[in-house]
């Protein structure tokens, strides 16, 4: 757990984007500092392929929330997500020494649990505990203190490729950036945007990025099931760049502007100017015809990520309903065709308790100052960044680097020197 005062920055690399966002531990909760964006050059489906690339979104990014904040970072949590991640239930089993349950035999158990035979181009990122089993006695959560002879845990293991987790390090530190802990970006995005309740009863998470759609769901408290689909938000305006024959900046501009997901939705004749490509002059469409376009790849989609759920078993886990989010959730029919195809209640995901004054997101807090601030973080696209910043306060980091947590006051020299001799020194 982090204590007051700790500076934390999480750090979403995502295949359009790159987010940095910094945030300071205080008596009322987590206090949001600085925010960096930056165009994601490196990556494509959540995978780095152009490491030179990617170490410059991040840096770009990561400056610009120094500056926000007047503050130098050392050190981050960093989102991971792609098509090689997976996940599986594993059971670990320990006798107890003291007849009493203790930490060191929570430690014990978990580590039986990972003690599975995976694949050596494969690494473990997260081990959740499901629920721990005491002299056959079921369903305890915190069994710290209690009495017994035997202790089992159900735990849900998250496994990412060897190779995937390794760039992203690496261009973390030729960023100049230490990495605290690598998290697998649905854990970090229900965080965010899940309330305890929720997570009690059941609820199923959708996080549409880029380039990828995480799958997450909860129950009794816990994360039971992980997936990643290798399709999100850029596939749609890849469509309607083809459909409208415009280019991709324009495409991603007008689908922020004028898509919607459901055609029934549409009224009337709204016509919209598409700039062609080149020296040809622009084109009208109708409004229709765009959502035309669209609505079968949010299908698809959504589809995908209904599959994933059917063939997990946890579908009907998810009792409260499910939640949308990340950047492709701001569009206009979503949560429509997603209530439609998953027949039960859908809401919009955002970093529920971002405002002027504190309120909690479940036991979470996130306060923001006055002004419009407050309005930039409360968005879909930046669910993930704030989870991983509300992760880092609430987890204490894995030993995946001897690196210093957090971020400094700045005091100094900024950070972007001490990166680029960071860069200068690798690379020469």
């Amino acid at each position: 757990m982090a204590e007051v005062g700790e500076i934390i920055c999480g750090l979403d690399i995502g295949t359009t984007k790159v987010a940095a966002l910094i945030g300071e531990v205080t008596e009322a909760g987590i206090e949001i500092l600085g925010v960096g964006t930056s165009p994601s050059e490196g990556l494509r489906q959540g995978v780095v392929v152009n490491i030179e690339a990617t170490t410059n979104s991040i840096a770009q990014a990561v400056q610009e929330a120094e500056q926000m904040a007047a503050a130098d970072v050392q050190s981050v949590f960093v989102g991971i997500a792609g098509g090689h991640i997976r996940g599986f239930n594993s059971l670990g089993q320990v006798s107890m020494r003291s007849r009493e349950v203790e930490e060191a035999d929570v430690a014990r158990v978990i580590e039986q649990a990972k003690a599975v035979n995976i694949p050596l181009d494969r690494q473990i990122i997260h081990t959740v505990p499901l629920e721990y089993i005491i002299d056959g006695q079921g369903q305890i959560r915190d069994p710290i203190g209690m009495n017994g002879v035997r202790m089992e845990v159900r735990a849900h293991v998250i496994t990412a490729a060897v190779t995937s987790v390794q760039n992203i390090i690496k261009c973390c530190n030729r960023a100049g950036l230490e990495v605290v802990e690598v998290v697998l970006e649905p854990i970090a995005s229900s965080t965010a945007v899940l309330h305890d309740d929720e997570k009690d009863l059941g609820v199923a998470l959708i996080d549409i990025g880029g380039g990828t759609t995480d799958v997450a769901v909860y129950s009794e408290g816990s994360n039971v099931f992980t997936s990643v689909i290798v399709m999100g938000g850029h596939r749609i305006t890849q469509d309607v760049a083809h459909g409208l024959r415009t280019s991709v900046a324009e495409a991603e501009a007008i689908k922020r502007k004028h898509g919607c997901a459901l055609i029934s939705m549409l009224d009337g004749d709204d016509v919209i100017q598409v700039p062609g490509v080149g020296p040809r002059p622009p084109r009208e469409f109708q409004r229709r015809f765009l959502a035309e376009i669209i609505e079968p790849r949010v299908e698809e989609i959504f589809l995908l990520a209904q599959q994933e759920l059917l063939a997990s078993g946890c579908a009907e886990l998810a009792a409260s309903g499910l939640v949308l989010t990340g950047g492709a959730a701001q569009m206009e029919g979503m949560i429509e065709i997603a209530e439609d195809i998953f027949q039960m209640p859908v809401r919009k995901g955002v970093p529920t308790g971002v405002a002027t004054a504190t309120t909690t997101a479940g036991r979470n807090k996130v306060r923001l100052t006055e002004g419009g601030f407050s309005g930039m973080i409360q968005d879909p696209k930046f669910s993930t960044g704030v989870g991983l910043v509300l992760y880092g306060a609430a987890h204490d980091p894995l030993p995946l680097e001897a690196a210093p947590r957090g971020v400094t006051r700045r005091e100094e020299g900024p950070g972007l020197a001490r990166r680029l001799t960071s860069w200068v020194r690798e690379m020469f």
